[in-house]
């Protein structure tokens, strides 16, 4: 006390953190750490929960995959059929349809709209008038931000019989306007043809950074050595953007089989069936329609399990191939 005035306790100590302690030295270090940056173990554990509660505990509906699944029963008290869900799909008359359907609408969407953004951003990268430059950029980014329902809306309305797009296709044909979905073999090209207007503009926002992060002087050295814009764009920008380029492509071969059923519910009809059906819309039907929730449960499990193969798949490739990859 001085003054007649009492000071505050000196801090208490947190501690040091220990190099080698085994399992206790581990729990000490995390725990100073907490106790060290509080904010941000909060903001981590607001993260955690939101993958723990909307990811991991819905895990469990997979048991639906080998029961005969019933609301009333739930989870324990349905019956077990084991693969018997599984032995109906690949045995059913949809198998085929779907599986043709997801594949080729899939990959017919990674060869299109993979690199469209990245040669989007090449060509962006290469205007000097930043006027224009923000202008396309700015026009390109907005139909992301449209949302499918009025998206799906504006293609109907636009390949319908006299719409803008079924009049262009009538002239080059020299036949009558119609509509195009009325012809099923339309269905795939329509739909990668909307997903690449929706995203190409902001698709190619990462490849743009990525572009941004590449060394100056590499150009500044390339042009003083007689290389013009076309070759310090092969020599220098592609292989800076490269390693960004291969995680994008190995998450993007893991959502090959995932094609969006949102779009295609807007866009199919009984008379695309045929082209448009999908492993996502049958599971759609099968789940919310029929009520088949152990089937419907099965199909999404059979979807998932590809799609995560052909992710590590990809992810080795590319580390043995390039060194690089996502983990």
């Amino acid at each position: 006390m001085k003054n007649g005035k009492a000071h505050p306790a000196p801090a208490r100590p947190l501690g040091k953190y220990v190099e080698h302690g085994g399992f206790k030295g581990f729990l000490h270090n995390q725990v100073l750490d907490i106790r060290k940056n509080p904010v941000i173990y909060i903001l981590l554990f607001v993260v955690l929960a939101y993958f723990v509660i909307f990811n991991y505990i819905p895990m469990a509906g997979l048991l639906m995959a080998f029961e005969r699944y019933s609301p009333k029963k739930g989870f324990f008290g349905s019956t077990w059929v084991g693969m018997q869900n599984f032995k109906e799909f690949f045995g059913g008359p949809y198998m085929k349809r779907t599986i043709r359907n997801t594949v080729a609408i899939g990959v017919l969407d990674l060869v299109v709209n993979f690199p469209a953004p990245i040669i989007f951003a090449l060509i962006l990268n290469e205007i000097h008038a930043k006027r224009f430059k923000k202008t396309v950029q700015t026009i390109s980014y907005m139909p992301y931000f449209i949302s499918a329902v009025v998206a799906c809306g504006l293609m109907v309305t636009f390949i319908e019989a006299g719409g803008p797009l079924s009049s262009i296709v009538a002239s080059i044909k020299g036949t009558e306007p119609e509509n195009l979905l009325n012809n099923p073999k339309n269905f795939w090209l329509i739909y990668v043809l909307m997903n690449l207007w929706q995203g190409l503009g902001y698709g190619s926002i990462v490849y743009l950074a990525a572009i941004s992060s590449v060394d100056q002087e590499l150009y500044e050295a390339a042009y003083v050595d007689g290389a013009g814009r076309w070759k310090q764009c092969l020599h220098i920008t592609i292989p800076g953007i490269l390693p960004m380029i291969l995680m994008m492509l190995i998450l993007r071969m893991g959502a090959v089989f995932s094609v969006g059923a949102d779009k295609i519910l807007l866009l199919y009809s009984p008379a695309n069936y045929e082209y448009s059906d999908v492993i996502n819309t049958f599971t759609y039907r099968l789940g919310i329609l029929d009520a088949n929730y152990g089937l419907s449960t099965a199909v999404g499990l059979f979807n998932s399990i590809v799609g995560t193969v052909m992710l590590l798949t990809t992810n080795k490739i590319t580390k043995k191939l390039s060194g690089s990859s996502l983990f």
